[in-house]
C-alpha cells in the first residue's frame, strides 16, 4: 500500500548515522551514488551489499522497514531484472523454453542491476530517514553556498528541493485516501480493459492535483505568516557542527572506493 513508501520520511533517532552532520550525508550518498558503478563483479556488488547492511545497521531502522517500503518500487526492480535476462544474449545458454533462452550473461546482469538498485534506494532512503527536513535544508544550502558568487538564489533552491522531497510521501498518502474512498463509492481501479483503467484514474488525478495544490497554498500562507522573506538575513537556530564522525563516515567511503577499484580487476 502507498501508506508504507518510506522515501522522504524522516524517522527521529540517536543512532550514529542519526549524529552526523547533514553536509557529510549529503556528501557522502552524491559520493557513493557514483561509487557504486565501480562494482562490476561477485566480490565488489557483495561488498557493496555488505556495507550497505552495515550503514542500515548503524542506522538502527530495522531492515524489515526497509524492505517493506520498496513495495512501491518494486515492480521497477522486477522489470529492469527480466529486461536484461530476456534481452541479453551472451554467454551460455542456462536453460530453453520455446523461444525464451536465458543465458549466463543475462542473469548475472540482472543480478547485478538489481543489487546495484537496491543500495541506491537503500542509501537514498537512509538519508531521508534520519535527517530532518530543515537539517537537509541546511545541508544544501551549506553545500552550495560558493554559487552565491554567480547570483543563485542557493538558499530558496535548497529549501525548494527540501520541500519537493517531504511532499513525496505526503502525496503518496493523500493517494491512497483518495483510492479507498474511489473504492468505497464502487469504482474498482483494478479490474476491466486497460481503456476502462485509465478512465478510471481520472476521478483519482483530479483530487489529488486539486489537494496537492491545496497543501501548497497552505504552507505558502504559513511561510508568509511567519515572516518569511528569503534566505537575506536569516539566522539559524541549529548550527551544524562538523566532528570526528563525519571525518570517519568520509574516509570509511574513500577506503570503500580504493578496494571496490582494487578488487574490480
Amino acid at each position: 500500500m502507498m501508506e508504507k513508501m518510506i522515501f522522504g520520511r524522516f524517522i527521529p533517532g540517536d543512532s550514529f548515522v542519526h549524529r552526523l552532520d547533514p553536509r557529510a550525508k549529503l556528501v557522502f550518498v552524491f559520493a557513493f551514488i557514483l561509487v557504486v558503478f565501480l562494482a562490476n563483479n561477485i566480490v565488489t556488488y557483495a561488498f557493496l551489499l555488505a556495507f550497505t547492511l552495515l550503514v542500515i545497521l548503524m542506522s538502527r531502522i530495522r531492515l524489515y522497514f526497509l524492505i517493506n517500503g520498496l513495495k512501491p518500487v518494486m515492480i521497477l526492480l522486477v522489470f529492469t531484472f527480466l529486461i536484461h535476462i530476456l534481452f541479453t544474449r551472451e554467454g551460455d545458454i542456462l536453460f530453453e523454453l520455446g523461444f525464451l533462452k536465458v543465458y549466463e550473461e543475462g542473469l548475472r546482469q540482472g543480478i547485478f542491476i538489481s543489487i546495484r538498485f537496491l543500495v541506491l534506494v537503500f542509501m537514498t532512503s537512509i538519508l531521508t530517514l534520519t535527517t530532518s527536513p530543515i537539517s537537509i535544508t541546511d545541508g544544501i544550502e551549506v553545500l552550495l553556498n560558493p554559487l552565491k558568487k554567480v547570483k543563485m538564489p542557493v538558499h530558496e533552491l535548497a529549501l525548494m528541493m527540501s520541500i519537493a522531497l517531504r511532499f513525496i510521501p505526503t502525496l503518496m498518502d493523500e493517494t491512497d485516501k483518495i483510492m479507498k474512498a474511489q473504492m468505497a463509492r464502487g469504482s474498482d481501479l483494478s479490474a476491466g480493459p486497460l481503456k476502462e483503467r485509465v478512465k478510471a484514474v481520472v476521478p483519482l488525478l483530479v483530487p489529488l492535483f486539486v489537494s496537492a495544490f491545496k497543501r501548497a497554498e497552505d504552507l505558502a500562507t504559513a511561510m508568509e505568516v511567519r515572516g518569511y522573506r528569503g534566505g537575506e538575513g536569516r539566522t539559524r537556530y541549529r548550527q551544524l557542527k562538523w566532528d570526528w564522525r563525519d571525518t570517519v563516515s568520509l574516509v570509511v567511503l574513500v577506503v570503500m572506493t580504493v578496494l571496490l577499484v582494487f578488487y574490480r580487476n
